[in-house]
């Protein structure tokens, strides 16, 4: 038994190989090319709004669609519910974002140039960790649009989920959400590295070097 602990704090030691270094660099593209695309794509349709109203979510802004007109259609109807104001102060979680990407891309080109497997299963569990909280962020702020409405709203709706993905018919409003090429490039880093990190934990259990599993 202290010979396998012996190997597994010795496995955890080991230098990243040129493949493995090379695959983190190039995990990297993706994740800095995801400033480039939105994130989330909210849009909604009606009767009154046959061309549709939408907005794109990036790591750092909200950009309305038809030049950014989009967004004042929106807020408009939003002020008859009571709805909260979308405005980039009311994102604030894109405030946090953009350094969190950061830090994956300087953590991961710091595994690729002095890394071990202890640095990379650290990398992963950072990209885990800010991917789902970005999400769970993200649920979170459309639950309280939706449910934390003024009580002296023209119009009186009740409290309701706005969708996350997918459709949803909300009066006489079709909404749909969808994640777009910046949410899909960050999943293909948060993805690539955890990939990486269970080919190198199957190369230690093949070589000895991991605890067998217990059955």
């Amino acid at each position: 038994m202290k010979r396998t602990a012996d190997n597994f704090w010795e496995f955890l030691d080991v230098p990243l190989r040129g493949v493995g270094r090379l695959v983190l660099v190039a995990l990297v593209v993706p994740l800095l090319l995801s400033f480039l695309f939105p994130l989330w794509r909210i849009s909604m349709k009606a009767p009154q709004y046959p061309d549709g109203l939408s907005m794109d979510i990036y790591a750092y802004q909200v950009v309305g669609g038809n030049d950014g007109h989009d967004i004042q259609e929106i807020n408009t109807l939003n002020h008859y519910i009571g709805m909260h104001t979308i405005t980039r102060e009311e994102l604030r979680d894109l405030d946090w974002l953009p350094f969190g990407i950061a830090a994956m891309a300087l953590l991961a080109l710091r595994a690729a140039l002095l890394g071990n497997v202890r640095t990379l299963i650290d990398l992963s569990m950072v990209a885990v960790y800010i991917s789902t909280v970005a999400f769970g962020r993200f649920v979170w702020m459309l639950w309280e649009f939706g449910h934390d409405l003024d009580p002296k709203a023209p119009v009186k709706v009740a409290p309701f989920m706005p969708v996350v993905v997918g459709e949803k018919q909300i009066a006489n409003f079709l909404t749909r959400s969808m994640p777009q090429g910046g949410s899909v490039l960050m999943g293909v880093f948060t993805t690539g590295v955890i990939a990486l990190t269970l080919f190198y934990l199957w190369r230690g259990r093949r070589e000895g070097r991991l605890p067998p599993q217990v059955s």
